[in-house]
């Protein structure tokens, strides 16, 4: 059964082919009092109870049981690990895939989560991009030493390297400024919340204006969330130009089988 926050990604541009699947939303623990006043599109999809699991763990086992899906997250808190910790994850899950990883990041908007993990939510993205930098070296270079504001730590070597080089494709969620900017800055793609066709249009220019800005030579592959529930309009939201949508076609979790199926016999060649 498919847990209540894991979509698939589908492609806009070549639907059957690029089928993607995304692990549960990723958090380490949730405040018992948890409230909708802190979620960035006010449409809160989790509660206390929801079962919520490793994302790393979630999607390894799917990797185990298909050969060209590929896997994403949306998004791992980065922010929130150590970056040996997170690297290490990282890197396993696409050895154990064949390369089929695709990391979305995000700096994490449950201030209450951050505090019960000791964390100073004010600098989470400063945290955050800290993190990324190291993360990306340990992907890439033999040895890596780092003295920085979170992190600091003498030569250290790093194996094996993920498959994909230099590392997995890099999604940045959010859309704040600077989430846009981490975006242009260090993503091969971004990652925004929930929309329909109409709505992500003012947010799409956003993310081309950022981009232009910090001088990006190549564009950043677009990624939004369709809402969970009925189907989605696959022709309208390929004219909105985003590569690719994240579709939940159920609203309950005991809908999820039926919903994958009916969305796959529609959607999918």
């Amino acid at each position: 059964m498919p847990a209540d926050n894991a979509m698939p990604w589908t492609s806009l541009g070549e639907v059957s082919a690029r089928t993607r699947i995304t692990g549960p939303s990723d958090h380490l623990v949730l405040p018992a009092d948890l409230s909708a006043a802190g979620y960035p599109d006010g449409e809160l999809p989790i509660r206390p109870t929801t079962p919520t699991y490793d994302v790393m763990v979630f999607l390894a086992a799917i990797a185990a049981s298909t050969t060209g899906l590929r896997l994403g997250t949306y998004v791992y808190q980065l922010g929130l690990r150590h970056p040996f910790v997170a690297a290490r994850s990282v890197a396993t899950l696409d050895v154990v895939s064949a390369g089929r990883l695709e990391l979305g990041v995000g700096a994490g908007w449950l201030r209450d989560e951050w505090a019960a993990a000791g964390f100073d939510f004010g600098s989470r993205g400063r945290r955050l991009d800290e993190a990324l930098d190291v993360c990306r070296r340990l992907w890439s270079e033999a040895v890596v030493e780092h003295a920085g504001e979170h992190f600091a730590f003498p030569p250290v070597a790093f194996e094996p390297k993920p498959v994909q080089r230099p590392h997995p494709p890099l999604h940045i969620g959010g859309e704040s400024p600077t989430a846009l900017r981490r975006a242009a800055s260090v993503g091969d793609g971004w990652i925004g919340m929930h929309h329909t066709p109409q709505s992500v249009q003012g947010v799409l220019a956003k993310v081309a204006d950022t981009a232009a800005q910090h001088g990006r030579q190549t564009p950043l592959e677009t990624t939004v969330a369709a809402h969970p529930g009925g189907v989605a309009d696959i022709e309208a939201w390929r004219q909105t130009g985003v590569d690719r949508l994240l579709v939940a076609p159920w609203r309950r979790s005991a809908e999820a089988l039926a919903g994958l199926r009916t969305f796959a016999r529609d959607h999918l060649a």
